[in-house]
């Protein structure tokens, strides 16, 4: 039965593939640049855009929701079967900006098929994995006979998330009882590579801020004053300097509380990657790893909390010099934090720390940005299985986990929906995201998209009742 399901899929994404392209190169030639104004209107059209697609898949309610700033689509489609569980897919339509004289070999915004290869901005990030949901679920219903898909399907694809998702907050709070699921898929990601494929399970969160130290009410002369007054470039320096110990672990106290090591199985799941640090390094432009002694490269990059100088600044920085000492010195942290720590405890420890270690007359200001949380997916949930299992009848392989180093707004549907999110993306390391010349490999595609035929039938199947 199964083998007769998947060749019935193969074969529909196989005789849709050109129209499923050619819809989807349309929706690329929409400049939805999020972070420039002069490209609002192109926002507000790659929505209206969607939702005209999502309908004509078959979603029988299509809306798009404005916000504050740009517009998100919501869809939903019940499941014929009161007891069957309900999947929120996440993903974005906005793009980041990209020009031909960035280094394009190709116009960014008209989209061409290169080796099996569709370039264009969107290609990968967002548009084709938001896109290849609607040829899963024709897929999954052609293959199944099914009038209705095998879960409640609701999709929420946001228009601010190249920006910061400024106002998504706020949209997921409004809508909380639109979007209840009891598992969110995220579409927004990547794979370890090709000829490795897997699913993310989780990915780190972020706190970061802004740390300014003032001293003199204005420069003053090193020679008349140096030596005699507090200098809040050298404060700046002590309290960075003070950030790490030795061992590269961080000395905010209670930096540390809530993170828990790695068991044997995920130190062993970590294990089975072909990692090579060479070529990460490489990859990294760097020279040498560093980072909290006796952790792994992937400990430290997906498992481990850290925290980052990404700014740093203060007095002259002009050619030649000017002996002064300055007003103020500022510096930018940022923090990744794992399962269990929280935002917004990290801002209250960091602010108690640089309180207590700016010497008199210095004065501090600390500001944070809003933060996010992590997320972490139990490794026994029923819908990890569904999601590997499906995955891996698409590329005929044992699918291996890993993490995301890195954030999205994605942890703001967990926090508040109070569901587990998962990932399912084909997008490799080579895609070039935020790059010149992003592509996505059209195999890798529409794997996705038999992905996602399979795993609804497999989610109804072995995670009834869900809710």
């Amino acid at each position: 039965m199964s083998e007769t399901l998947d060749s019935a899929v193969r074969s529909y994404i196989d005789t849709h593939r050109e129209v499923f392209l050619g819809d989807l190169a349309e929706w690329l030639r929409i400049p939805s640049v999020s972070a420039q104004p002069a490209h609002a209107q192109d926002v507000q059209r790659s929505a209206d855009w969607l939702a005209a697609q999502l309908k004509e898949t078959g979603f029988p309610t299509v809306e798009v929701w404005p916000t504050e700033g740009l517009p998100a689509v919501f869809a939903e489609w019940p499941s014929g079967d009161p007891g069957a569980p309900t999947v929120l897919v996440y993903g974005h339509h906005d793009v980041q900006p990209a020009a031909r004289e960035d280094g394009w070999a190709t116009e960014p915004f008209a989209p061409e098929i290169i080796d099996g290869k569709l370039y264009a901005r969107g290609a990968a990030d967002d548009k084709g994995q938001v896109f290849f949901h609607t040829l899963a679920v024709r897929a999954h219903l052609a293959a199944t006979g099914r009038k209705a898909p095998a879960v409640h399907l609701k999709m929420l694809v946001e228009g601010e998330e190249e920006s910061g998702s400024p106002h998504f907050a706020a949209l997921v709070e409004e809508h909380a009882a639109r979007l209840g699921a009891d598992v969110v898929i995220v579409s927004d990601t990547g794979m370890w590579s090709a000829e490795t494929p897997t699913v993310c399970t989780g990915m780190r969160g972020l706190a970061e801020c802004e740390i300014t130290l003032y001293g003199p009410a204005e420069d003053l002369h090193s020679g008349s004053f140096g030596g005699a007054v507090p200098n809040p470039a050298t404060a700046l320096a002590r309290l960075v300097a003070a950030l790490h110990d030795e061992d590269g672990r961080v000395t905010i106290p209670g930096f540390y509380e809530g993170v828990e090591e790695l068991t044997e199985q995920e130190h062993a799941l970590f294990a089975e990657l072909p990692f090579d640090e060479a070529s990460w390094l490489d990859t990294a432009k760097s020279q040498a790893t560093a980072g909290e002694h006796g952790r792994t490269t992937l400990e430290r990059l997906w498992a481990r909390p850290t925290a980052e100088v990404n700014g740093i600044g203060g007095g002259y920085q002009g050619e030649g010099g000017k002996t002064i000492i300055p007003s103020s010195a500022m510096v930018k942290l940022s923090f990744r934090l794992v399962a269990d720590q929280d935002p917004e405890h990290i801002e209250r420890i960091v602010g108690d720390w640089v309180a207590r270690r700016i010497p008199a007359g210095i004065r501090q200001e600390t500001v944070f940005s809003a933060g996010t949380r992590p997320c972490l997916a139990p490794l026994d949930h029923p819908a990890l299985g569904s999601l590997t299992r499906a995955m891996g009848r698409a590329f005929g392989r044992r699918i291996l986990l890993t993490r995301e180093g890195g954030s999205g707004p994605a942890a703001c549907l967990q926090e508040v929906l109070g569901v587990p999110v998962l990932f399912l993306g084909i997008s490799v390391p080579s895609d070039a995201w935020h790059a010149p010349n992003e592509k996505v490999e059209l195999d890798l595609l529409l794997k996705g998209a038999e992905a996602g035929a399979y795993l609804w039938s497999d989610l109804a199947q072995n995670w009834p009742g869900a809710t």
